[in-house]
């Protein structure tokens, strides 16, 4: 009788934690990764704040009842919509660029962050996913571009000094 009150006490929590889970608004592919694994391949989509025109999906795995998910991702960023010169002069051009994502990955510390930074040498926005905790002795990240030309920025952008 107390294996039967367990099982259904751990099933609860399982339904609670993956019902919880799905109420992601920004989530839009949900992968199992089998049917006696509490871990999936999350889907989330992420408009650029500054430059509405990007769509960024980010893949990454979360591990239902743990404490820490893993810190592989992925990242794909597409032109989606218009990008003009005023989004561009608006967005931090250092060469550290400016976090436009955060989401945390752990009750440690761990989070998972999304920084544009703007290539003008090639006029090019880059997108770079990455792990603020080492894991297994390096850092996990993930990297993907959405060029300017055709845009209406492209060649609005002056060239770094040197060029």
């Amino acid at each position: 009788m107390l294996h039967r009150t367990r099982l259904k006490a751990v099933l609860a929590i399982v339904l609670a934690a993956t019902a919880l889970s799905a109420c992601n608004d920004d989530e839009v592919g949900d992968v199992s990764l089998g049917l006696f694994t509490t871990k999936d391949i999350k889907i989330e989509i992420l408009q650029d704040p500054e430059v509405p025109g990007v769509t960024c999906h980010i893949s990454s795995i979360e591990a239902n009842l743990q404490f820490s998910d893993p810190s592989d991702m992925s990242i794909a960023c597409r032109q989606t919509g218009e990008i003009t010169a005023e989004m561009i002069a608006a967005i931090d051009k250092s060469k550290s660029g400016d976090i436009v994502f955060r989401k945390s990955k752990s009750v440690f510390f761990k989070t998972l962050k999304i920084r544009r930074v703007l290539d003008q040498q090639s006029q090019s926005l880059m997108y770079i996913a990455y792990s603020t905790k080492e894991t297994s002795g390096s850092y996990k990240h993930s990297l993907s571009t959405v060029p300017l030309w055709g845009t209406k920025a492209y060649g609005a952008l002056a060239k770094p000094e040197g060029s």
